[in-house]
Formats: structure tokens, C-alpha cells, sequence
């Protein structure tokens, strides 16, 4: 089961260029009935593979602007640390309701993702490096925090801010997310959120799944996979946030 967990997860991450958290989470959470907190940890670890494999498929297509990644993952590994100490001090009620709103905040940015580029002029020279430096920062603190590897973040701050184009922010992003997403699933384990039995099924799941999805990310239209996705996360959001607080220690 774990494998096929992390093949779900990887083929959606390899697609919309997001490292796969929050399909894994919610899989881990209802299927195998894992707590918040260690699921949160087991997919930081997961997201490791995620990135490397999805970064080395988008770069077979051309599609990593290295300098970006490198910019991005400079000020992301500082704050994934904070981020995993700080969900380790939430309720296991307030965290899942945290990431329920999460997941609709990333359904909402992937569905506008075909507008992002119009909207204003994209920032160049010192203004684009402060743009990626700084989503680096957010993004960091995200993944720690969500047990996510950040693109959601960083895929929308390149393409609305940045004026990359959405294969390129995807690569980049995927790229990234690794050295963050490593600093995170660190602290998470040392703290005793990560399952270590699972990661043995969910990484291979995960490097297939991301090489089938970023492969076919430059193939599939993209605006009905995004549909999908975004239907997919918005009812998984409000299921999570919904939860009666009556359940929070069970659920």
C-alpha cells in the first residue's frame, strides 16, 4: 500500500511540479491510519526522492532554471527548520485543520495559474532575486511546517512574479524543494515523526510515479489535469477542516 502511495503521490507531483504532500498526507492520515504529526514527517522524507527524480526529468525536457533553484533553496533551508519545530507544537486537531485550509489555499493558486503571467510586469535583475529569495523563505517554512515540499509556493510566486514560463517554474521548483524538503524531514525525524517502515515502499513508489507525471506533464493538457487536481484538493481540504474537534485525538 505504501508504495502505491507514493506512486500517487509522485505522478500528481511530477504533473503540477508540487513535491506530492498533500496527496500523501490525506492517504497516510485515511488509509493506514497514521497520525498527523508522523505523517507530516514520513512525506518530508519522501519528498527528498520526489524532487530529485522530478528535477532530473524536467531537466531532460530543459525545463530547470538552476540559478532560481539554487536562489530558492539558499534561504528555504533556514526556515524548514522552524517550520517542522512549530507544527510540533500544534494540537494534532489544529495541524489537520491547518493543512485542510492549506490544501484549499493550493487548489485556488493552481487554478489560477493560467492568469498568473498577465497580471502586472515580472520583476528583473535585483527585484527577481529578491522575488525568489524571499519565496525561498515562505516556501521553506511551508514545507517544514506542512510536511510539503513548497511548490505550491514557489511554482506561483515564479510564474506571477518572476515571468517564468509553468514548465520551467515546475522544474525549478522540483529542484528546490530538495535541499529544503531534507532539512525538514531531518528535524521531523529526530522529533520521531517519520514512520521508517513505510519510507522503504513509498520511495520507490514516489521515483516511479514522479518520472511518469513530469513525463507526461509535457504531453497531457494541462488545464484538465490541473481541473482535476484542484477538485481533488478542495474536497480533501474541507474534509480536514471540517473535522468535529470532538474527534481530534482519534483522527
Amino acid at each position: 500500500m505504501s508504495f502505491l502511495i507514493g506512486l500517487l503521490a509522485g505522478i500528481f507531483g511530477g504533473l503540477v511540479g508540487v513535491g506530492g504532500g498533500i496527496v500523501m498526507i490525506p492517504l497516510m492520515v485515511g488509509i493506514l491510519k497514521m497520525g498527523q504529526h508522523k505523517a507530516h514527517g514520513t512525506s518530508l522524507v519522501a519528498l527528498v526522492f520526489t524532487g530529485i527524480s522530478g528535477a532530473i526529468t524536467y531537466a531532460m525536457q530543459g525545463s530547470i532554471d538552476l540559478t532560481a533553484s539554487l536562489l530558492i533553496a539558499i534561504t528555504a533551508i533556514f526556515t524548514a527548520r522552524p517550520g517542522a519545530h512549530y507544527a510540533h507544537t500544534l494540537a494534532e486537531g489544529t495541524l489537520k485543520r491547518s493543512f485542510g485550509v492549506f490544501m484549499i489555499v493550493v487548489s485556488l493558486l493552481l487554478l489560477v495559474k493560467p492568469f498568473l503571467p498577465q497580471l502586472g510586469q515580472p520583476a528583473v535583475g535585483w527585484a527577481k532575486i529578491t522575488v525568489l529569495l524571499a519565496t525561498g523563505i515562505a516556501s521553506g517554512f511551508l514545507s517544514g511546517m506542512m510536511g510539503v515540499g513548497g511548490g505550491s509556493i514557489m511554482v506561483p510566486a515564479m510564474v506571477l512574479l518572476a515571468g517564468f514560463t509553468q514548465h520551467t517554474a515546475q522544474g525549478s521548483s522540483l529542484l528546490a524543494m530538495v535541499p529544503a524538503s531534507g532539512v525538514g524531514a531531518f528535524t521531523h525525524w529526530r522529533l520521531g515523526n517519520v514512520n521508517a517502515t513505510l519510507i522503504t515502499g513509498l520511495i520507490p513508489g514516489i521515483l516511479a510515479g514522479t518520472f511518469l507525471g513530469g513525463s507526461f506533464a509535457h504531453i497531457l493538457p494541462e488545464g484538465t489535469l490541473r481541473l482535476l487536481f484542484v477538485v481533488m484538493l478542495i474536497w480533501m481540504g474541507v474534509k480536514y477542516f471540517c473535522s468535529p474537534f470532538a474527534q481530534d485525538d482519534s483522527l
